[in-house]
């Protein structure tokens, strides 16, 4: 008894180096699945963060929209300052980065209801800038949109630092490109009034011939004779009096129109031109 226990004395220390060896290659083995796990799920969120990588260089792209009202006498523009770098602090359109997932029309409409509170607004989309400077961050193109929106409709978002309608003589130097984005926007307006009848996105519900004219005037920068012009509007078939006249009211009060919006609808299936 006394030799067996010699032996087993003597080989315990053996079996007890094989127990911590096999304690520590069991750990080392785990340790190993654990970061091969871990290294797989970083594979994975790279390979999908770069599904959309290609070996082409491939610019940001924006879309920025060019909001018009109407006060009655004049053209006014939105615009929104600036609370981030570049251009802090500057006036610039409401607009911004394109998510993957939706088109350029969805990004501009997000954007405006983001910045000016404005939903569902009917926006057309009017040129693509693409201009390899235009912006200091990265290359980055913008698909450019105007809208037509009366004053009362924007409430102001959450998304700016401020939103502001400007006349146009009141316009300050706009951020990036923007300026040159107006001009153009300006010019599409010019154009779409000759062949549609805008009014009826601009003006309130009820309005005078007075106002409609200063609308005309104030996008084409012309005059008109007063009688002419609504002798011009009354033809159309698109204006209807709002309210009848009382008898014996004085004719220096003006009569109150609304739009005939079925005429108006046919005249733009038709192919409106307006030529004074």
């Amino acid at each position: 008894m006394q030799i067996e226990s010699i032996e087993q004395a003597r080989y315990a220390p053996d079996k007890l180096q094989t127990s911590f060896f096999c304690v520590n290659l069991t750990h080392i083995i785990w340790k190993i699945a654990k970061a091969s796990l871990t290294l797989r799920k970083i594979a994975h969120k790279v390979m999908n963060e770069l599904k959309y990588c290609y070996k082409y260089p491939h610019p940001s792209v924006t879309a920025d929209c060019v909001i018009f009202g109407f006060d009655g006498v004049s053209i006014k523009v939105l615009l929104i300052q600036r609370g981030i770098e570049p251009y802090k602090g500057a006036w610039a359109f409401p607009g911004g980065f394109m998510h993957i997932d939706e088109t350029a029309d969805e990004c501009a409409r997000r954007e405006l209801e983001e910045e000016t509170g404005l939903k569902n607004a009917v926006v057309e989309q009017f040129h693509t800038f693409s201009d390899v400077n235009r912006d200091p961050r990265e290359r980055v193109i913008t698909v450019a949109y105007y809208a037509l929106v009366r004053l009362s409709e924007v409430r102001g978002g959450d998304d700016a630092q401020a939103a502001h309608w400007f006349s146009q003589e009141e316009i300050p130097t706009l951020a990036f490109d923007h300026d040159k984005i107006l001009q153009l926007a300006l010019e599409r307006l010019k154009e779409r009034i000759c062949f549609e009848p805008i009014g009826f996105e601009l003006l309130d519900t009820v309005f005078t011939m007075s106002e409609l004219q200063n609308l005309y005037e104030a996008i084409l920068g012309i005059k008109f004779d007063r009688r002419n012009f609504a002798n011009k509007m009354l033809k159309l078939g698109i204006l209807a009096e709002a309210e009848p006249r009382p008898a014996g009211t004085a004719r220096r009060i003006a009569t109150r129109y609304k739009f005939n919006a079925t005429k108006y609808a046919e005249l733009k299936q038709q192919g409106f031109r307006l030529e004074f």
